[in-house]
């Protein structure tokens, strides 16, 4: 492994202000880049150890790489609904199916927030931002420092066809610090929406996520796996995206992402 010890303030430019401005140690791993060329996959993945303040990367340059986030944005769309009182909490039936015909079967239904980020049902999302309203979605998205932070004005559709953009290294700035419970919402909001994300359960630790498939990327589709693993004494957060072409190659969003955490010792 290279090593690297970099002082983020000297790369605000760069890497966003939203993202850590404090001595870090930045490692590259030759082990991840190994498992990325095996699998024939182009992307990058960054993962943040909270406990040694050490971020561990594959391509750090497109880890930096803004690009739209598709549904990972769900995550944050549920905060941001709950938070501002668009629904009751994440139980709240808000979304009413009205027999359109939809891309998934699972979505056919009415939901809260509970089943439709855990089937990424894209007409309840759409209803949700609508809840919210463009004013108090581009308020919130600035509080939250995401991205490139520009909505647009559609208030339905800026998460997957831009102008929304995030780089995998500004996730991982975010999840961590909605796994600590330290964004500027209320303890409550973030509650809910950690648990809604709780996507795996072992004796050794929770893994949190949300995957994400961005069609309209402007260059190629991207696929994205995004969350936070939660151990007994320690947080990582991490961000892999993929050139995510062809909808077989969605699969490798997780499983590369989880070979990686495996590798580094995260997933036991």
């Amino acid at each position: 492994m290279k090593k690297l010890f970099i002082v983020f303030s000297m790369l605000i430019g760069i890497f966003s202000q939203s993202f850590a401005m404090t001595k870090a140690e930045i490692v590259e791993s030759k082990k991840i880049s190994e498992i990325f060329e095996r699998e024939k996959v182009k992307g990058t993945f960054i993962v943040y150890d909270m406990k040694n303040h050490r971020y561990t990367y594959h391509n750090l340059d497109r880890a930096m790489e803004e690009f739209y986030p598709a549904s990972t944005f769900k995550i944050f769309n549920s905060l941001i609904g709950v938070e501002t009182g668009a629904v009751e909490n994440v139980d709240e039936v808000f979304y009413k199916y009205n027999g359109e015909k939809v891309f998934l079967e699972s979505w056919a239904q009415d939901s809260n927030l509970r089943y439709a980020i855990k089937v990424s049902q894209v007409p309840a999302y759409k209803e949700l931002a609508k809840r919210i309203g463009l004013e108090k979605m581009q308020e919130n998205i600035k509080k939250l420092g995401y991205g490139n932070m520009e909505i647009g004005t559609e208030i339905d559709k800026f998460w997957l066809e831009g102008p929304l953009k995030i780089s995998a290294a500004e996730q991982v700035d975010l999840l961590n610090k909605l796994a600590q419970k330290k964004l500027p919402f209320s303890n409550k909001a973030q509650e809910q929406i950690i648990d809604i994300t709780t996507f795996e359960k072992t004796d050794n630790y929770t893994l949190h996520g949300k995957t994400g498939w961005a069609t309209s990327n402007i260059k190629i589709p991207v696929g994205w796996f995004i969350g936070w693993v939660e151990t007994e004494d320690n947080i990582y957060s991490f961000a892999i995206n993929i050139d995510n072409p062809t909808r077989d190659l969605l699969p490798k969003r997780e499983s590369i992402a989880k070979e990686a955490l495996k590798e580094l010792g995260v997933l036991k």
